[in-house]
């Protein structure tokens, strides 16, 4: 059998093979590249050119979304609760849920059990003011009293002094006069010796010398009248500093006491008002029976039904008022609160409202509306998420009408910061790095 010989290969590329020589050579033809393959290639390369070149000139907006909802500015405008006045039972209710009221429109009716307790009310109020009045007067009489006592000791004290004083000149008297009786009984010692030598010589009398002597000793016997008159002066003198003393002290205790029943009754009388107050509110309050709106708004849900007994401070209804400025509330994590300032732009995506948001090129975005940022909460909510208000921006497009942008209308939101090339904000989602700081920030640098 004939061997059949292996055509030879010729080791060359297919590229320097001519077109014509293919015919001969069907294992090239098969290793060929096919034409689509190089036209897709070429396509891809020029795409990513393409690519490339729109990364490097393509600007990105950058920004923090949150989500929130639309809340009343005004606290007073947010949901209220409407409680009872007053303890009693619904005896008839004017409201039903959805429905729009007015300031000052009657809600419902609550009525006490005891159809008698606003006359028992007052007639104990009566009593309370007949108390109140009688304390009033006690307090002028023991006014008076307290004045009549501080005369009476002014009086008195007076008087005490006054008999002092007459005590000191009877003192002063006597110890003139017993100074008196002491020159006396000297003149009438001496002239009694006198006498006496005389006597001796023979030249007076006996009678002379015998009247001598009676000189004498009743000179003698007058300082000691005098003495006696002294001590006594001097007795009395101190008897009537001591009835002073009493008569101050007892005066100042009589004064004292008159004092504390004057407190006494200023307390009783303080009482009784307080009592006369607690009484005005407690009948104010049950004959404010008929609860009524405090303001426009309309009536979320109601709480309570006619017949149903209630306690005061119970919930009766929800009331949404009629705001007159919605805000968005959006929460932004703390990591972001840095960037965000008062007046920064927002985007904002209401829940319900179609809309297509392009973050990065807010201008193309469809269905949102513009806002600006009003306030940043210097602290969290307890869960590391700080609350932004963002109100209207009065440049863009208005917000839909309350009708459909309602308070509790969910919301998501997107604060924008600075512009960059899109190839950074890449790069920058690739490193996880935060947003771009504004200009405004401050570097952190130390001046020296």
């Amino acid at each position: 059998m004939a061997v059949t010989q292996a055509p030879q290969v010729h080791h060359r590329t297919h590229d320097l093979v001519p077109v014509n020589e293919y015919k001969g050579l069907p294992a090239l033809r098969l290793v060929r590249t096919p034409r689509s393959s190089r036209v897709l290639s070429r396509l891809l390369t020029t795409l990513a050119g393409v690519i490339a070149l729109a990364l490097i000139v393509t600007p990105w907006q950058q920004n923090v979304d949150g989500e929130g909802r639309v809340v009343a500015f005004a606290p007073i405008e947010r949901q209220q609760t409407i409680d009872a006045p007053v303890d009693g039972r619904v005896t008839l209710w004017m409201v039903v849920e959805g429905q729009t009221v007015e300031p000052g429109e009657i809600l419902a009716e609550i009525s006490d059990n005891d159809p008698d307790l606003l006359q028992r009310l007052d007639q104990e109020r009566r009593q309370t003011a007949e108390q109140a009045d009688a304390a009033k007067r006690r307090v002028r009489s023991l006014q008076d009293r307290m004045q009549g006592l501080e005369d009476t000791r002014e009086t008195a004290v007076a008087a005490a002094r006054q008999r002092v004083q007459m005590a000191r000149d009877r003192v002063g008297a006597a110890e003139q006069a017993l100074a008196a009786s002491e020159a006396a009984r000297i003149a009438a010692e001496l002239n009694w010796e006198r006498q006496g030598k005389l006597g001796a010589r023979g030249l007076a009398s006996t009678r002379a010398m015998e009247v001598a002597e009676a000189e004498f000793r009743q000179a003698g016997a007058n300082v000691l009248r005098a003495r006696n008159g002294l001590s006594a002066a001097q007795a009395e003198l101190l008897s009537m500093e001591s009835e002073l003393d009493r008569t101050d002290a007892d005066a100042r205790a009589r004064i004292e006491e008159g004092r504390a029943s004057l407190d006494s009754a200023v307390s009783d009388a303080a009482k009784a008002a307080a009592e006369l107050t607690k009484l005005d509110v407690r009948i104010a309050r049950q004959s404010t029976q008929t609860v009524r709106a405090p303001m426009a708004g309309t009536v979320l849900r109601v709480m309570a039904g006619p017949g149903e007994f209630v306690k005061s401070a119970t919930p009766l209804m929800v009331l949404v008022p009629a705001s007159g400025t919605d805000v968005v509330e959006i929460f932004v994590v703390g990591r972001d609160i840095p960037l965000i300032h008062v007046g920064d732009k927002v985007r904002l995506q209401f829940e319900g409202w179609p809309a297509v948001q392009f973050a990065g090129w807010p201008s193309v975005a469809v269905g949102t509306f513009g806002g600006e940022v009003m306030l940043v909460d210097p602290t969290d909510d307890g869960k590391g998420r700080f609350r932004i208000l963002v109100r209207p921006d009065p440049d863009d497009e208005p917000w839909p009408d309350k009708r459909y942008l309602r308070q509790g209308v969910r919301a998501h939101g997107w604060v924008l910061l600075k512009q960059v090339p899109m190839w950074f904000e890449i790069w920058r989602h690739l490193n996880g790095f935060p947003p771009t700081v504004s200009d405004s920030e401050p570097s952190g640098s130390k001046k020296s």
